[in-house]
């Protein structure tokens, strides 16, 4: 009995199988807009040419062929009825005579002999079968044909009580021979409409690729020349809610850069008295601390600054990563620790350098102050770069890897990029990777510390 539950179970089973066909289709099928627009009209297209050349085959072609084997079938037939019934001289000139002008036939009367053997029928041969038939039901005599073996003729052997009938009869007789120009002119405009659709779509496509550039330039901290909405009213409608998207976060970050600013002035002013009144006490041992801590929230409001900031004024520069590197060498070499560096790829790299050379230096300094090795490898492909920082430290654990990158979070019980406890150091050099449009990561090193791992557009 079938009941709803085991129809659930076998949806169930099959929904695999659907899916893995989805996913191959997935993997198989182009994933641009452009070429998949281009499969949307020529895939109906060709099904639609398919299915009406099938048609037209099955019936028009097939139909004809076999209206024209008929006839000569027929004609066929009538002279071997009119060689049987009336007497004939012996070289059978009237009966050849009246087929080559009366029918378009040349035949010849040989004497009594086998038939060759049967020829081995080609494959997708419509008039071998049609003419078989034809001749099985028309004529009932033994026979053979050959309707491959000169293009432009059909040979036919038929054979009598004492003699065999050879028939030779123009292809165009038997075989609907100009079907082909249906065929050309279906590929024809076909090969047509597809150009004149390629034209249209990649007048259609090619706004949406400069929003897409416009955007992903805007996601880099770069700023979009001679961008202005076009195309179809959709993509001007998104166009349009792109640029007021730039306004927006522009006009909120100019806001924020120039409110941090402002405070950043008034507290600057503060701390100037605080060291000038200090300055002016002499060298008393008891306000040591007091300098201290005048320097420390000095550095804790430059820190405040640049990550409210976010590097977002710097335009983009050319930057060489073996420099880069270079300088980290050195300064690990200063402090007695073991550094090693790989580039592959190009070694020049378009970055917003002063943000990019932080990034990289935070995350070397933070090795550096919790480990006693560093090993750095950059991948510079055509669409990514890609820097590894490999170090023997103590590590982070797994379940605080997010949490080390919010604003002002210390871990305390490993360790913490920003020493002076401001706790902005990984959210700064997110930040920047994140401007650039790329992501910083961290996870497990092979040397056993920890492993962040840089990945920017190229």
């Amino acid at each position: 009995m079938v009941t709803i539950d085991s129809l659930r179970r076998e949806d169930r089973n099959s929904a695999p199988g659907w899916r893995s066909v989805v996913r191959w289709l997935r993997r198989r099928l182009p994933t641009g807009l452009y070429a998949r627009s281009l499969l949307i009209i020529i895939i109906p297209m060709v099904l639609l040419q398919s299915v009406v050349a099938a048609v037209f085959m099955e019936r028009h072609w097939q139909m004809v062929t076999e209206r024209l084997s008929l006839a000569v079938t027929r004609d066929i037939a009538a002279i071997i009825e009119i060689i049987e019934t009336y007497p004939q001289n012996s070289d059978y000139n009237e009966i050849i005579r009246i087929a080559r002008d009366q029918l378009s036939l040349q035949i010849s009367i040989e004497p009594d002999g086998d038939l060759p053997p049967p020829r081995v029928k080609p494959f997708f041969s419509i008039l071998d079968g049609i003419l078989s038939d034809e001749i099985t039901d028309e004529i009932h005599r033994p026979f053979w044909i050959d309707t491959v073996g000169n293009s432009n003729l059909v040979e036919i052997r038929i054979k009598l009580d004492n003699k065999i009938l050879r028939v030779l009869t123009k292809r165009s007789q038997t075989y609907a021979s100009n079907t082909h120009i249906f065929i050309v002119w279906m590929v024809g405009t076909s090969l047509v409409l597809i150009g004149i659709s390629i034209l249209f779509l990649r007048g259609q496509i090619r706004p949406i690729l400069t929003l897409a550039r416009a955007a992903e330039s805007f996601g880099k901290g770069q700023k979009p020349d001679n961008f202005y909405p076009r195309g179809a009213d959709e993509v001007r409608r998104a166009g349009l809610a792109f640029i007021l998207m730039r306004e927006r976060i522009e006009r909120q970050i100019e806001q924020r850069t120039a409110m941090l600013s402002g405070v950043s002035h008034d507290l600057r002013t503060i701390l100037t008295r605080f060291k000038l009144q200090l300055a002016l006490a002499g060298d008393n041992p008891d306000l040591h601390g007091l300098n201290d801590d005048v320097d420390d929230m000095q550095a804790m409001l430059e820190a405040y600054t640049a990550f409210a900031r976010g590097e977002v004024e710097e335009d983009v520069g050319e930057l060489k990563l073996s420099e880069v590197f270079a300088k980290l060498e050195s300064d690990f070499a200063l402090h007695g620790k073991t550094f090693s560096y790989s580039i592959e790829g190009d070694d020049d790299i378009s970055v917003r350098p002063n943000a990019f050379m932080r990034l990289v230096t935070n995350l070397a300094s933070n090795a550096r102050r919790y480990a006693g090795r560093l090993d750095i490898e950059a991948k510079h492909s055509a669409k990514w770069l890609t820097v590894i920082f490999d170090d023997d430290g103590p590590g982070i654990p797994e379940k605080n890897r997010e949490d080390v990158f919010k604003p002002f979070f210390r871990l305390d019980a490993a360790r913490n990029l920003d020493a002076s406890g401001t706790g902005l150091g990984l959210a700064i050099a997110r930040d920047i990777a994140r401007s650039h449009g790329g992501n910083v990561t961290l996870g497990d090193s092979p040397l056993g510390g920890l492993r962040a791992t840089i990945r920017i557009p190229a």
